[in-house]
């Protein structure tokens, strides 16, 4: 009998659970912002990394509806390349290409850059979707970075530095960087130490540290660009279920935020209109340095709104990544 009780107990703390998820659910559903659906975007040309899946794969769908020409920047060409010819059937847009980039690897984000550079007339917008949680051990790369950090920040730093000439040259054009809002927790972030050489590795933390990098690069970018009609803006897409949940290890994101995510997420095209309104929409076209949320201006964290710390990531960038005098354009 007692066994029974705290049997239906269990189920009944369960259920309330359930319940109250799916409300919150449908209450952040309800409160999705949408992309203006009429704007086009014939005769653009759009990077976009880590396509394949995810809000990159919405972004890429959206985007090709409204006729732009979509450059697919993935790691994984077979995965892609499936995506879009699905993309293609979709939309009718033939205009969508896979290439390769492994943003985790700088060799692969110059061969990238430097032949789109070499073959291509203009760029229109640059998207920086692409990122991991990571594993939950410390892991380097073949330049010795930190996997996470090298994916989610380097690789978009250098990749960027190395296409801005030519979005200067496409003007007026944007770039849009995909952070989060895990980016104001304060984990002891320590700008000299962004590879984890000396401190405890946690992937979480190491997360987060990597989208706090994002806003402050587009905050000195959006410095270095006052001049220039390149838009520059760094967003949040909200709690999101796509596959990067399932590929963490970590207990935040692949079990707490992974099972979270099955009852109050966005799904994936909720999720894209954020990163869709900084790419087309008319009143962002000439904003720089800003934070969006739900398709809205939002408060970045104090961190990230720190001026001199986001000059000295910039400095410490262009070391790490040996930004080459040619990969400068300001």
């Amino acid at each position: 009998m007692g066994m029974s009780l705290l049997l239906y107990g269990v189920a009944f703390v369960v259920l309330v659970v359930v319940k109250l998820l799916v409300l919150i659910r449908l209450y952040y559903c309800w409160g999705v912002r949408w992309s203006d659906a009429n704007i086009r975007m014939d005769g653009k040309v759009v990077v976009i990394t880590g396509a394949s899946a995810g809000l990159g794969k919405e972004t890429a769908r959206d985007l090709a509806r409204r006729g732009a020409r979509v450059i697919m920047a993935c790691r994984n060409l077979t995965k892609a390349e499936k995506v879009a010819e699905d993309i293609r059937k979709d939309t009718g847009n033939e205009l969508v290409e896979v290439h390769l980039l492994d943003t985790s690897s700088l060799s692969s984000v110059r061969n990238f850059a430097n032949n789109f550079v070499k073959k291509e007339k203009r760029l229109d917008v640059l998207i920086l979707n692409a990122g991991i949680v990571g594993p939950k051990d410390l892991t380097f790369t073949e330049d010795d970075l930190e996997l996470t950090m090298a994916t989610n920040y380097f690789g978009h730093f250098l990749l960027t530095n190395i296409l801005l000439g030519l979005l200067k040259r496409s003007a007026p054009s944007r770039i849009v960087i995909v952070s989060s809002d895990s980016h104001n927790l304060d984990w002891g972030f320590d700008i000299d130490d962004l590879n984890n050489r000396t401190r405890p590795f946690k992937s979480t933390w190491t997360y987060g540290y990597t989208k706090l990098c994002n806003v402050l690069f587009c905050k000195q970018l959006s410095v270095y660009l006052e001049e220039e009609e390149v838009a520059c803006n760094a967003l949040c897409p909200g709690l999101v279920r796509t596959e990067i949940f399932g590929k963490a290890t970590d207990f935040f994101h692949g079990t707490l935020f992974g099972f979270i995510s099955l009852f109050s997420a966005k799904n994936e095209k909720q999720g894209s209109q954020t990163i869709i309104h900084l790419a087309v929409g008319k009143e962002t076209a000439s904003l720089r340095g800003k934070f969006f949320m739900n398709c809205q201006e939002a408060e970045a964290s104090e961190m990230a709104c720190d001026a001199g710390l986001a000059k000295k990531l910039w400095e410490i960038s262009e070391e790490t990544v040996k930004l080459l005098p040619e990969e400068k354009h300001f």
